[in-house]
């Protein structure tokens, strides 16, 4: 996992550090291949990282809060150095899938979470239920979804790569608009 205190470039420009979660484990999903392409959208002054540490943290076990895993301090750390987070999440079974619910679920007691501003990227219009699912989930958990950040888009079947995504004429276009939005809200937050 890569340290965020380690990006912040300080001399000149503040960057903004967005995380950006994957819901899927694997790594040619739609919904991880998104949230890649990102990185080449960024707009000026915005930095993409990427967790990949969803599958290595244990089952959620309240009784193990008073004495975490180092997986699940490492979690909260990096939630807590980000300034915003972007989620791409799929639906399995018409819900989020189990491990990215785990991930939330170690959250929902951490002191860094509530409050985070969060993007929700969607890779299928047929989601509807995981992103239904998801918004209640991270309202409970006090997030501060960011609704002219998020957004679908049809990922299904498309075979296509984070550069071709991001070199799409409708697509790249989108994303950019997306982040620029979340940069925005998060710059006007700050002021």
């Amino acid at each position: 996992m890569r340290n965020f205190t380690d990006l912040r470039i300080t001399d000149v420009v503040e960057m903004v550090c967005l995380l950006a979660v994957s819901g899927s484990l694997r790594q040619t999903s739609s919904n991880s291949i998104l949230l890649r392409a990102t990185e080449r959208l960024c707009p000026d002054g915005v930095l993409v990282r990427h967790y990949e540490g969803i599958g290595e943290l244990p089952h959620f076990n309240p009784d193990l809060l008073e004495d975490p895993p180092e997986t699940v301090i490492a979690l909260w750390s990096i939630i807590g150095q980000a300034d915003g987070l972007l989620f791409s999440c799929p639906e399995y079974a018409r819900g989020i899938p189990g491990s990215f619910k785990n991930m939330l679920d170690w959250l929902v007691s951490s002191e860094e979470f509530p409050g985070k501003p969060v993007a929700l990227f969607n890779a299928s219009p047929r989601a509807s239920h995981a992103q239904a699912a998801l918004r209640l989930v991270l309202d409970t958990m006090s997030a501060r979804i960011i609704e002219e950040a998020s957004m679908t888009v049809n990922l299904l079947s498309s075979r296509l790569s984070a550069e071709s995504i991001a070199a799409d004429p409708v697509l790249g276009p989108m994303i950019g608009t997306a982040l620029d939005a979340f940069k925005r809200r998060l710059d006007n937050q700050n002021l």
